[in-house]
């Protein structure tokens, strides 16, 4: 096993490990200001019992987030160091700005889980929205230097040497706002089909208790605004990359050749030695007007690209698809959840099958998207400025690492999830 793959094998498992308690982490302290807020308003027992039931979750999921995330921080430096040298004094700012905000983020849940008949109900619950607004905040200065990362700026290079650092636009840089309203709903999304997924099952099998049917609206309601404007920040996105990314655009299609009215490709299985696409299903000129709304607008294909700058296109392509398809039936749900919603009805058994079975789509399609996000970079580890060859560490060994650690995370998965189901029998 080479260093390179070693360390690449890493990071993925760390990120993908670590992604998911991070976004959880986001958005359950919203979902639990929301039931905070109604038991304040109406004095509804049910809402007092549910805000306490995901306090508790909340707790557990950030100290695991807390806990995977320093890793993250450490394994930048260890396995890359050359990158940190680099962009170490560049991008600097948002990693600060973001132990800023966790900070903050770790006094308002310590104040909130100790906050009980201890302070005023209001502050009570300012406490609890200061933990959903830090993590927001957390997860986006975050999230700018991975932009960073795949559109660098705020700086100049000659002849290898680094000047004119800008930090601010270092951290406001050309991809930020893209990635950032994407990776926000896409975590709002994930988290609250999940949610209203496990109540929906509670729901199913005991409806009589009064906690799982307003712990689902809530969820659902949620969760189904963020799917549809998804929908438009997948849009927003993807025009972006086409613009500062078109290597990566071409691969997240499978578009080998420059053609005008640009078909869509939908599924497939690309081969790169002989340049198709096989077993799919194109939509003509689907592609040019998802680059920039032109029918017939030209999109760039993989030929007018060195190979060596190419990205593995099997991966990129199926993990992107991956990520549409998951994200197109989440919409559709969303919009028939938000149908129910609106018309004030009761949710069907049927519906709540539907909502339980698609639950985990949305952490997929947030797996899949970073793996589009990261591969789809490659060989860039800062996109046309240095290469993950030059970046890696010359120490040997990393595959030791890499197994060590798989095993910690599988560890803690389990006792994370023992956790969490212990508490949700607690709650029946």
């Amino acid at each position: 096993m080479s260093n390179l793959f070693a360390a690449r094998s890493l990071m993925g498992l760390s990120l993908g490990f670590h992604i998911i308690f991070a976004v959880v982490g986001m958005v359950m302290p919203f979902l639990m200001v929301v039931s905070h807020g109604l038991w304040i308003r109406t004095g509804k027992p049910a809402y007092l019992t549910l805000t306490r039931l995901w306090s508790k979750g909340v707790a557990v999921l950030f100290a695991t987030g807390a806990v995977s995330g320093t890793v993250l921080s450490f394994e930048l430096g260890l396995l890359w160091p050359q990158f940190m040298e680099v962009a170490g004094p560049i991008i600097g700012m948002p990693f600060s700005l973001e132990g800023t905000a966790f900070f903050i983020e770790a006094i308002a849940i310590g104040l909130f889980l100790y906050g009980w008949d201890r302070i005023p109900p209001t502050i009570h619950w300012v406490c609890g929205l200061m933990v959903g607004i830090s993590g927001i905040l957390s997860g986006i200065f975050v999230v700018a230097a991975n932009a960073w990362m795949n559109a660098p700026a705020g700086f100049k290079i000659k002849n290898g040497v680094i000047s004119s650092i800008d930090p601010i636009a270092a951290m406001m840089n050309p991809a930020w706002l893209s990635q950032s309203i994407h990776m926000v709903l896409a975590a709002f999304v994930a988290t609250g089909f999940v949610v209203a997924g496990i109540h929906a099952v509670f729901l199913i099998r005991n409806s009589t208790n009064p906690i799982h049917l307003p712990a689902f609206r809530i969820a659902i309601g949620i969760a189904s605004v963020a799917a549809i404007l998804q929908l438009f920040s997948g849009d927003f996105s993807a025009k972006d990359i086409a613009e500062r990314q078109p290597v990566k655009f071409a691969a997240m299609e499978a578009h080998y050749h420059t053609e005008r009215g640009a078909a869509l490709t939908l599924g497939g299985i690309p081969d790169s030695n002989d340049e198709s696409v096989k077993f799919a299903i194109k939509i003509p000129k689907l592609l040019s007007i998802l680059k920039d709304n032109n029918p017939d607008s030209e999109v760039k294909g993989l030929e007018e690209f060195p190979k060596s700058d190419w990205p593995s296109v099997p991966v990129v392509h199926i993990a992107f698809q991956v990520m549409v398809a998951c994200g197109t039936v989440l919409a559709g749900i969303a919009a028939w959840c938000l149908w129910v919603l609106i018309k004030k009805r009761p949710f069907s058994r049927t519906q709540m099958m539907v909502v339980a079975a698609a639950s985990p789509l949305g952490f997929i399609a947030l797996e899949a998207g970073w793996v589009v996000t990261e591969v789809g970079r490659q060989p860039w580890i800062i996109y046309g400025v240095m290469r993950t060859t030059e970046a890696v560490t010359p120490m040997p060994g990393v595959w030791v690492s890499l197994v060590g650690f798989a095993l910690l995370y599988f560890i803690l998965s389990i006792m994370v999830i023992s956790l969490l189901i212990r508490q949700f029998r607690d709650a029946q």
